[in-house]
Formats: structure tokens, C-alpha cells, sequence
């Protein structure tokens, strides 16, 4: 009796602890100050949390949605080894069909090479889903190179429950970065304002400083825009703002800080981008812009063209003002693009 009630004291410890830790896990991920901190906690987190060779999450981000506020904040998707973000969950692993529980069993490269980066040593892995409104929108998943670690013998409550967790934690994170975003949005177009690009020039010449990289600027300029809205109204002129800005924004990287900086002028900020790749993207932007006209309503419809100038900034360790140096680079591409406007309009001037 003494050695069972011993045992049993034993597996009541055991059962705290583990019952500790999981709790210890789930409130890191609630407390996650922003969606990059979310992901590092999800991904490094819980792989040194649970002692396993791989944790990856793969997302499901049709829109972009999810890349662009990462971006938004200053962190690219390639910085968090192990995220992977998709299009369709279709044909990434077999479990995904009717995945409503934890998956545990064998590792078998043909099904899961897509959810592993490494693809070497796992024996044994778990597929956590990730769901949002009762739909899949992605897993956490554990790799293990221990085949007894993850089996389908295995009681998967524990799992569960952090699955859920993650999915209420994804869900706030989402939310709060849209928030926040929408602080740094025109309301009008749907791209960022000057207040976001000023920040993220910053951020921009910062990183190129770091790995001795160039940035390039865009500045694009409407021509004749005043005309729009002096003939057919001010709407006319919201609606052309609207679709070049869609027009533009499909030639853009989803790396590339786009912004509008007020009135018809916008900026790209083009990260690691030498001035003559950048001289070719402000070339097909300008084609993309007139290559068919604007329907402004009642019929009409107008061709509308753009003037763009371009400027690029090589950093290194000892370029110190970076405030300088952004407010440089914009100059310089303002007046390429005044340049531009006094030659005629409709072209693209390199500073």
C-alpha cells in the first residue's frame, strides 16, 4: 500500500507539472505583444518548451493579409524560419482533410515534406490545426526524432487545447496589428500614408545599413490631375486614385513599401534594389498606368499617365544619420520627378 501510494503521489507531481507547463505555454502565447513575437513563441518557443528537433507553422493567406502586417511591423516573413504562409491548403499533407483534432503518428516524407523545412532525423511528428470561424487555416506542427514520441496511442487532449489556444491567440494578434495599421492607412486607396512611410524609411535604411544593401525610391506623380477633377468632379478623381493605386500595387513586391504621400503622388520604397532594376519597375508602373483608361462614370472614361523619378542609396557601417539620409533620398527623387514633369511628363528620370 505504502508503494502504491507512493506511485500514485508520484503521478499526481507528474500530472502538476505537466499540467504547469502547458499552462506556462499557453499564457506565452496569449501574451504575445504582436504577431512576430506570436510566431517566435509558436515556433522556437514551443520547440525548446517540448524538447523536439522541428516546430513549423504553416498559414493559410490567400490575400496576403497576414504577410502584409507582419511586414507592416517591420519583420519579413523569411526572418521566422519554420513560417510557411500559403495560398490554398490544398495537397500541403494528407491529414488536412477533415482535420478537426491533433494528428499524431509516423513521419513519412511523401505526406509531410511540406510541412518540415529540414526533412532529416524526424521519426515521429503531430499536426496541431490551427482554425478560425470553424474553418482550417493552418496547423502547428512538432517533429520529433524519437518514432515513440507522437503515435495515434496517444491521448491528443493536451494538444488540443493548445491548438485552440493558438487559434484565439493568432486571431487577437490579427486583430490588434489591423488595428494598429489602420492608423497608418488612407482610407481612400487602401495603401499606407506618410506617417508609415516615414517609419518604415527608417526601418528601411536601417536594415540597408546593417547589410550593406541598396534602397531605392520611387516617386510617382499623376499627370494632369487637377483636369480630372475640374471636368468630371472630385468622385471622378477618388475613382482614378483607386484603380491606378490597384493597377500599381499588383507591379509591387509584397516586400516594397508602397505609400500614398499626399494628394496623386505616391512613393515606393524598394528594398534591396540596385537603380537600374528600380528604373525597370518605374517603367512597366508607367505602362501599367496608361494602358487602358479610367471609367469615371456616366459613360466617360479617361487615360491617364504618370511621371516618375527614381533615386537610390548604397549604405554602410558609417553612415550614421539616418534621418538625413532618408530625407535625402526622398528629395532626390522629388526633383527626378520634377525633371520628369518639366520634360514633357508620361517618363521616368533616374536621380
Amino acid at each position: 500500500m505504502r508503494r502504491q501510494l507512493a506511485q500514485l503521489k508520484e503521478e499526481v507531481a507528474r500530472n502538476t507539472a505537466i499540467l504547469k507547463l502547458s499552462q506556462q505555454r499557453e499564457l506565452a502565447l496569449l501574451q504575445a505583444e504582436d504577431l512576430a513575437a506570436l510566431f517566435r513563441q509558436m515556433l522556437s518557443g514551443l520547440a525548446g518548451s517540448y524538447g523536439l528537433e522541428e516546430v513549423t507553422v504553416v498559414l493559410c493567406d490567400p490575400d496576403h493579409d497576414v504577410r502584409h502586417l507582419l511586414l507592416a511591423s517591420g519583420t519579413r516573413p523569411e526572418d521566422l524560419p519554420g513560417l510557411r504562409f500559403v495560398d490554398s491548403l490544398a495537397g500541403i499533407a494528407p491529414q488536412y482533410v477533415g482535420l478537426g483534432k491533433p494528428w499524431l503518428g509516423p513521419y513519412r516524407r511523401a505526406d509531410h515534406e511540406l510541412l518540415f523545412r529540414s526533412r532529416k532525423g524526424l521519426a515521429s511528428i503531430a499536426i496541431l490545426p490551427l482554425r478560425h470561424k470553424d474553418r482550417l487555416i493552418g496547423s502547428i506542427n512538432f517533429g520529433s526524432a524519437d518514432p515513440a514520441r507522437f503515435t495515434p496511442e496517444h491521448a491528443t487532449d493536451f494538444f488540443s487545447h493548445l491548438g485552440a489556444i493558438a487559434s484565439f491567440a493568432l486571431e487577437n494578434a490579427v486583430n490588434r496589428a489591423r488595428l494598429l495599421r489602420s492608423g497608418f492607412t488612407d482610407v481612400l486607396t487602401g495603401w499606407h500614408n506618410r506617417r508609415y512611410l516615414q517609419v518604415r524609411l527608417g526601418e528601411e535604411l536601417a536594415r540597408a545599413r546593417r547589410d550593406g544593401d541598396t534602397l531605392s525610391c520611387l516617386m510617382l506623380d499623376l499627370d494632369h490631375f487637377k483636369r480630372i477633377n475640374d471636368t468630371f468632379g472630385h468622385a471622378a478623381g477618388d475613382e482614378v486614385l483607386r484603380e491606378l493605386a490597384q493597377r500599381v500595387e499588383a507591379e509591387v513586391r509584397a516586400s516594397d513599401v508602397a505609400a500614398r504621400y499626399g494628394g496623386e503622388e505616391f512613393v515606393i520604397l524598394l528594398p534591396r534594389t540596385a537603380a537600374q532594376a528600380a528604373g525597370l519597375l518605374a517603367e512597366r508602373i508607367r505602362r501599367v498606368v496608361r494602358e487602358r483608361p479610367v471609367d469615371v462614370g456616366d459613360g466617360h472614361a479617361v487615360t491617364v499617365t504618370a511621371s516618375i523619378g527614381v533615386a537610390s542609396v548604397s549604405l554602410g557601417p558609417a553612415d550614421s544619420d539616418l534621418k538625413a539620409l532618408g530625407e535625402a533620398l526622398l528629395a532626390r527623387a522629388d526633383a527626378a520627378l520634377y525633371q520628369a514633369k518639366a520634360a514633357g511628363r508620361d517618363r521616368i528620370v533616374l536621380a
